[in-house]
């Protein structure tokens, strides 16, 4: 079990030992989102009975997607006027964001896409798969990848103003 498994299995414990209905639900649901990505991870290790699960990288994978989904759903709610809906969206954006790591600010992400086309040599939009792949190993659930890619594709172009 990884060290994240067992924070999100501890704060499942002590929610249910607190009585916090919302937070153990919120919580309830990131274990079953684990479990299919456990589950369809043995799938397509063909059924080999290792029940190792997934790494931590995954879960940050999982987490981040949830979160995505949750603000999408609150800006839709907002827009509809459901504001009580909005909120228990918020609310579920909290406790799941207990489990990722600190989010760059502008200036760091802006120093890691740097960072990353230096180590993988890019140097024109060609490589910008490279670029985004570097950073999606070095920083997962720690930047969103969405605001990112426009950034990155804004480097590679000025390093290479004629290919773009």
């Amino acid at each position: 079990m990884t060290d994240m498994r067992t924070q999100i299995n501890a704060a499942l414990k002590q929610a249910m030992k607190d009585k916090a209905a919302d937070r153990l639900s919120t919580l309830r649901l990131i274990n079953a989102a684990i479990k299919d990505k456990d589950i369809a991870a043995r799938g397509a290790a063909g059924g080999s009975g290792e029940s190792a699960g997934i790494g931590d990288a995954e879960l940050l994978s999982i987490l981040g997607k949830m979160t995505k989904q949750r603000q999408e759903s609150a800006r839709a709610y907002e827009e509809g006027g459901r504001l009580d809906l909005a909120e228990r969206e918020q609310a579920e954006i909290a406790i799941i964001s207990e489990f990722l790591p600190k989010q760059l600010d502008e200036g760091e992400v802006d120093s890691a896409i740097r960072d990353a086309m230096a180590r993988t040599g890019a140097a024109s939009i060609r490589d910008m798969g490279k670029v985004m792949a570097e950073l999606k190993t070095r920083y997962t659930g720690q930047m969103d990848f969405g605001k990112v890619g426009p950034m990155v594709k804004s480097h590679l172009c000025s390093a290479a103003p004629g290919q773009c």
